[in-house]
């Protein structure tokens, strides 16, 4: 059964502020240090963040979480029955409402792995490129407050 995570320090917030309408987004990296420091900068954009270690927990999460998830933000390379790609392209099929944004330091996107709409950003990179390529695909409705222009 694939594992769930939920942001530690989204937990921690939660319990000491008042209920935010800020929008999620879901991390989805087999590598820890890569999937915090990914929530760091979008819970500094004013994203609340899900956290998945692969695909198959990512997609687990997203049948039970979609409704609140606008971003999707995932490595390409991961262990399990679904890489990055497929699981932007699932997503894009369920849930169009959802932007995808796919990193990643080695795989670089053929045709038809990216949906329509995704971005791909190559790693390593900064919280400028990634606040960036999210200003750019989200409507100013699903934005946070801090990247609305």
């Amino acid at each position: 059964m694939p594992e769930l995570f939920l942001s530690v320090r989204y937990l921690q917030k939660m319990s000491q502020s008042p209920v935010s309408h800020a929008p999620y987004a879901l991390v989805v990296d087999d590598d820890a240090l890569i999937r915090m420091t990914a929530m760091d900068i979008l819970e500094e954009a004013g994203f609340h963040t899900f956290e998945a270690a692969d695909g198959d927990a990512a997609m687990a999460l997203l049948a039970d979480k979609h409704a609140l998830i606008v971003l999707l933000f995932t490595d390409v390379q991961m262990p399990g029955s679904r890489n990055g790609f497929a699981v932007a392209r699932e997503t894009a099929g369920q849930w169009p409402h959802i932007a995808i944004v796919v990193a990643s330091g080695q795989a670089r996107p053929c045709s038809g792995d990216l949906p329509e709409g995704a971005r791909f950003l190559g790693k390593p990179f900064s919280a400028e490129m990634v606040r960036e390529h999210i200003k750019e695909i989200l409507p100013d409705g699903q934005k946070p407050e801090p990247l609305r222009d």
